[in-house]
């Protein structure tokens, strides 16, 4: 997979999780990001939002049945997917979320984007935007912390541009390239493809492939 494949492959995936309230997900995160800033921040020094609020209440009860629904619509998408572009779409895992290591080597296969866009001209955008707004809450504390880990791994592993992630307004910015308008960072390079197989383990289930 190029360079610009795996660029739009993960502006495409921003673009399918920004429906998810908790992460305010943008293609220019990062580029005011901080590498030297190891501090932690809080969630509690930003405007709270109902899906932060709600984080607590889906941990003490009603998240297994949030995320039975979750994963049913999900299949819903993946079923949309191998009918209407291609039979080998990836099963999603047992969270619900999709696997994006398989949808990536799928994509790098095909020589296209449609499996990272919810289909060519959007063919199962409906599905994906269901399945989506389904997602049990997340935890954003926590998604900052795992992404925060995440971004000190790359660096630690000789990605010394990778950017830490931002709170504000109570939404995660995710970080990694400085200037993604402009890529400092090529991910086909074997130092980072090193770091991101040391650090993967960093990141939450769900937030795979956003920094």
């Amino acid at each position: 997979m190029t360079q610009k494949t795996r660029s739009r492959s993960r502006s495409a995936r921003l673009a399918l999780l920004i429906a998810v309230p908790a992460l305010a997900l943008t293609t220019a995160c990062g580029g005011a990001a901080d590498p030297s800033d190891e501090g932690v921040a809080s969630v509690s020094k930003a405007p709270a939002t109902d899906q932060t609020k709600s984080g607590a209440d889906a941990a003490k009860g009603g998240a297994a049945k949030g995320k039975s629904a979750f994963y049913d619509a999900q299949m819903k998408f993946v079923q949309c997917m191998r009918k209407k572009i291609t039979k080998d779409y990836p099963d999603p895992k047992l969270s619900g979320h999709l696997d994006w290591t398989k949808i990536d080597a799928l994509q790098d296969e095909m020589g296209n984007d449609d499996v990272a866009k919810g289909g060519r001209g959007g063919a199962c955008a409906p599905e994906m935007q269901k399945a989506m707004k389904l997602e049990p809450p997340r935890d954003t504390q926590k998604d900052y912390e795992s992404m925060l880990a995440h971004a000190k791994c790359m660096r630690a592993n000789g990605v010394s541009k990778f950017t830490n992630p931002r709170l504000q307004d109570g939404s995660v910015l995710p970080g990694g390239d400085p200037n993604p308008a402009s890529p400092e960072i090529s991910p086909d390079s074997s130092t980072y493809k090193q770091a991101s197989q040391a650090c993967k383990d960093k990141l939450l289930d769900g937030l795979d492939g956003l920094q």
